[in-house]
């Protein structure tokens, strides 16, 4: 980065560094009402970010937290996969977890932005598509034991040279997935949103000059690290420990456990993981780039919610991990879980052990992901169709400052994705909503409750059978209780076909067969709760009556 001039002034940084966020939500505005796949246009399974040129991270919008921070980590594979051999109109492609990627459905897009002939900025745009090809639809494999099959790998590629687009590339790409149409729209979308972003920066250096946002930048970088660093410095130091399991591994395994000691010292963090258990042959390993991701996510979570989340405020952070534990994986292993799973594990385990230096500021923890991902065929046709479930999102955490919210998802994206319109998803696909809910008597009690999770009856209107693939914890582990908080309710997910018993869905299975006119009865986890349950006030309790919301332990 360019170092500060002497001369720039705090309104000046301070002008600057809200244009860099309004560029990147511009952007997110955009890939919103472009995209294609109800994944996106719907449940906002996107992030967006401003990279430095040598890919630090400058500015996100608040999408998805697990995305953003792993995306520093893609750029920087751009960057030294095509080193000086980058140039205006070129879009650079990767998705590939061992290249920075998080998970092969996450596709990163990145534009270059120039001031005259130097590189100053890229804009950077991370989407979950809806399918990656792979040996089974959705891209989530639970019977995958290596990454060849949950999809195409996209390595560092550029898809436009210099402003004229790589069509046999893109079609390549496209023939690959099973969805074509979808994925090229979103990929449009996309790159739609980063040449935006482009565009917007451009303005912003025409308006103050290249050296002046440069420098600018520098400051709100160095100015996040000092806050991060003075907030830190007010924990208690010393070394501390903690750990979050996982259920399984699905295949057995239920001895899966990240594992995180935490030094605080000085105004600074160090974060070893090197204890949590050996990678496991299932898609809950980590890639490194997710791991990170991870940790970025637990450390900022702590912190005050007014200092910038950017490569400054992670300077404080050291992290020290292992190869071929479940955190980073070797090259080869399958991860497409580990955006939920195990990121989730990393966040909790290292919120687990600074809970005792900074307890007014640990939360419980927060439900886990349990999707499904169901492929059939439109009725009275032969076209096909893949429905991502987004609703009964499970409850978050309670913390220091009240209780966790209802139904606002996992911790990894920490309310950022949606569950999107019931009505939407009646009219796109053949499913009917029966009720879609809170679910009482699912969020932990404490002095402040976790949040409750969803309940959702779900009834399949297609003419001819379907299947369906599920991924995700928090079937047996549940949202873990904080400072004398209980744990909150696990997932209950049940199949009722028209005929026959009921089926108990696990967390990790794949090409389950759904007849038709089958419900789903889904009752997803709570959210762990805050506190001696002693302590909650009588005026709450009445309230929590009144919402018919209960906490677990209030049956």
């Amino acid at each position: 980065m360019t170092e500060p001039r002497a001369d720039i002034d705090p309104i000046t940084t301070s002008v600057v560094q809200h244009r860099l966020v309004g560029i990147v939500e511009e952007m997110g505005e955009a890939m919103l009402r472009t995209s294609y796949s109800q994944i996106l246009n719907s449940s906002r399974d996107f992030s967006m970010a401003i990279c430095a040129a040598d890919g630090d991270l400058v500015a996100q919008a608040e999408h998805i937290p697990v995305h953003v921070g792993a995306m520093p980590w893609a750029t920087r594979a751009v960057v030294a996969y095509f080193g000086e051999d980058v140039h205006p109109g070129d879009v650079f492609l990767l998705n590939d977890p061992y290249f920075g990627g998080s998970h092969l459905p996450d596709v990163t897009a990145f534009v270059p932005v120039f001031a005259g002939d130097r590189l100053v900025f890229w804009t950077v745009n991370r989407a979950h598509h809806s399918d990656i090809g792979g040996a089974t639809h959705g891209a989530y494999n639970a019977a995958a034991t290596e990454i060849w099959q949950e999809g195409i790998r996209i390595p560092p590629i550029r898809l436009a040279d210099r402003g004229k687009t790589r069509e046999d590339l893109l079609h390549m790409l496209s023939i690959n997935v099973r969805h074509p149409r979808d994925f090229l729209g979103d990929l449009a979308a996309q790159t739609g949103s980063v040449h935006l972003g482009e565009r917007r920066l451009q303005a912003l250096i025409g308006e103050f000059g290249a050296d002046t946002v440069l420098a600018a930048v520098s400051q709100i970088l160095d100015g996040s690290e000092r806050q991060a660093r003075a907030v830190i410095s007010t924990w208690k130091e010393g070394t501390y420990r903690g750990e979050a399991p996982l259920d399984d591994d699905g295949r057995g395994n239920t001895d899966v456990v990240v594992r995180a000691t935490v030094t605080i010292k000085g105004g600074g963090i160090s974060v070893d993981l090197t204890e949590s258990s050996p990678q496991v042959t299932s898609f809950i390993n980590s890639s490194f780039a997710n791991m990170r991701s991870g940790v970025a996510m637990a450390i900022a979570f702590l912190l005050d919610k007014e200092i910038p989340k950017n490569e400054g405020s992670m300077r404080p952070i050291e992290v020290v991990a292992k190869e071929g534990t479940v955190v980073w994986a070797r090259p080869g292993a399958p991860v497409t879980l580990c955006t939920s799973h195990c990121s989730q594990e990393i966040v909790e385990a290292i919120v687990d052990a600074i809970a005792p230096a900074c307890p007014d500021r640990a939360m419980a923890g927060w439900g886990k992901r349990f999707r499904l991902a169901i492929k059939g065929t439109y009725p009275g046709s032969d076209r096909p169709f893949i429905w991502h479930m987004f609703h009964a999102r499970p409850g978050g955490g309670a913390s220091p400052g009240g209780d966790g919210w209802h139904s606002s998802g996992e911790w990894h994206s920490a309310g950022g994705l949606k569950f999107g319109s019931v009505e939407v998803a009646e009219a796109r696909f053949p499913l009917f909503f029966e009720t879609h809910e809170f679910r009482p008597a699912s969020g932990g009690d404490g002095q402040y409750v976790g949040g409750a999770g969803g309940e959702l009856r779900l009834r399949l209107e297609t003419a001819q059978d379907a299947v369906v693939n599920t991924a995700g914890e928090g079937a047996r582990v549940p949202s873990k209780g904080r400072a004398g908080g209980e744990d909150g309710a696990v997932h209950l997910y049940t199949m009722h076909p028209p005929s026959g018993e009921p089926v108990v869905l696990k967390t990790k299975r794949e090409g389950l067969q759904v007849p038709a006119g089958s419900v789903f009865h889904v009752q997803s986890a709570g959210g762990g709760g805050w506190g001696d349950p002693a302590k909650r006030t009588a005026e709450d309790r009445a309230a929590d009556t009144r919402a018919g919301l209960p906490p677990l332990a209030q049956r």
